[in-house]
């Protein structure tokens, strides 16, 4: 155990991170890491590969992904904001990349293939996306005449355009979202609300019209009619599943289940385990955001309350999005559940917002002690 008498670095650590939120995304990467043997066998022989492939896969991604997350929570504020820059710059120039020299899937190139490894750039990108308009928002709300809400919507306009260009509708949705929720959080005037909401109803619309797997996919939703059979098949294990499923390794459904180690894993969940385990879940999910937004409405500095909220945003807009997918509320997206879907490219992004949300919300005397001495100085008490 960890002395409060220590004064170390770790002992530092120890005593000043949310150890709630620790907990709470180890417990959902060891949830995933359990589905991952229930999920990913019948994947595997479909295709060819040994039965425990990507099991074995999965097993390799987490100690990495958990040492980027426990390593990003040593940061400071400051920190933070300089990684997340990096990371914007890198995943930007990787995403105009990958549009001329990236892996065509299903007719989007979002993917690099680096040997037997696939990284999508998209997902590093939305961390450090949050972060910087973070920063945009915090330095105009503290300077008016810095013109931080103009950049950060000239980023987001760059965003959007690389994440259409792929094309990826369900990326631009989520962190349209996210930005949205931040941007709103930092006062923006309802002409702009209204504005940006009309922009994205009309994105939408054209996007159905211009995009031929995006109007499909609507249509599927919206008739029933046409390729539905994953969508059905996923119903159809949260059907069998019950209230408290049929038990580890008797799901029958999932075997036929294309993606069920990926967007699907949900459905894999409900079918062996029930409806009451997804329950949990979401539960899990819920508390991330809403301590996530305690933590926002307490906090005095202007970034760390955007960051905070922006990234626990994204990952609950994320997880609402493949559980709506998998429960028919919504068109499929293609779109992983953070931290239990299979996919390194994913389980690490989805570790540097943890590690940024642990990072930012860490407990720091010194910092309240000097917000409090600058408050009495600046009400005329002298300072102690």
């Amino acid at each position: 155990m960890v002395s409060r008498a220590d004064r170390g670095a770790l002992a530092d650590w120890f005593w000043t991170i949310d150890r709630f939120f620790l907990a709470t995304f180890i417990l959902l990467m060891g949830i995933g890491f359990m589905l991952s043997f229930a999920a990913s066998p019948p994947v595997a022989e479909r295709i060819g590969l040994p039965s425990f492939h990507f099991v074995e896969r999965h097993a390799i991604f987490l100690a990495p992904s958990i040492l980027v997350m426990i390593g990003l929570s040593f940061l400071a504020p400051r920190q933070v904001r300089r990684v997340a820059i990096i990371l914007l710059i890198m995943s930007i120039a990787m995403m105009v990349l990958a549009l001329f020299f990236g892996t065509e899937i299903k007719g989007s190139r979002r993917w690099f293939a680096i040997g037997s490894l696939s990284i999508q750039p998209s997902e590093f990108l939305k961390p450090a996306f949050v972060v910087v308009c973070a920063w945009l928002f915090a330095e105009h709300a503290r300077q008016p005449e810095v013109p931080g809400n103009f950049f950060a919507i000239i980023l987001f306009g760059i965003v959007g355009a690389l994440l259409v260009a792929q094309p990826d509708l369900g990326q631009t949705i989520l962190v349209s979202a996210v930005w949205g929720g931040m941007f709103f959080m930092a006062g923006m005037p309802w002409l702009w609300i209204i504005l940006l909401g009309g922009l994205g109803a009309g994105g939408i619309v054209g996007a159905y019209y211009i995009f031929p797997h995006v109007a499909g996919r609507i249509d599927r939703f919206m008739t029933g009619e046409g390729d539905t059979f994953q969508v059905d098949t996923a119903r159809e294990a949260i059907i069998r599943g019950d209230w408290f499923g049929q038990g580890p390794g008797e799901g029958i459904v999932k075997r036929i289940l294309p993606d069920s180690h990926t967007d699907f894993i949900f459905s894999v969940a409900a079918e062996e385990f029930g409806i009451v385990f997804c329950m949990a879940m979401v539960a899990i999910f819920a508390f991330i955001v809403i301590r996530g937004l305690s933590h926002a409405y307490r906090e005095k500095n202007d970034f760390n309350r955007f960051a905070v909220a922006g990234l626990v945003l994204q990952i609950g807009i994320q997880s609402m999005i493949n559980i709506g997918v998998n429960l028919e509320l919504m068109p499929a997206k293609g779109m992983t559940l953070p931290l239990i879907s299979y996919g390194g490219s994913s389980m690490i992004a989805i570790c540097i917002t943890a590690g940024f949300i642990l990072a930012l919300t860490r407990h720091r005397p010194e910092k309240r002690a000097q917000e409090r001495s600058l408050f009495r100085v600046s009400n005329g008490v002298p300072a102690e």
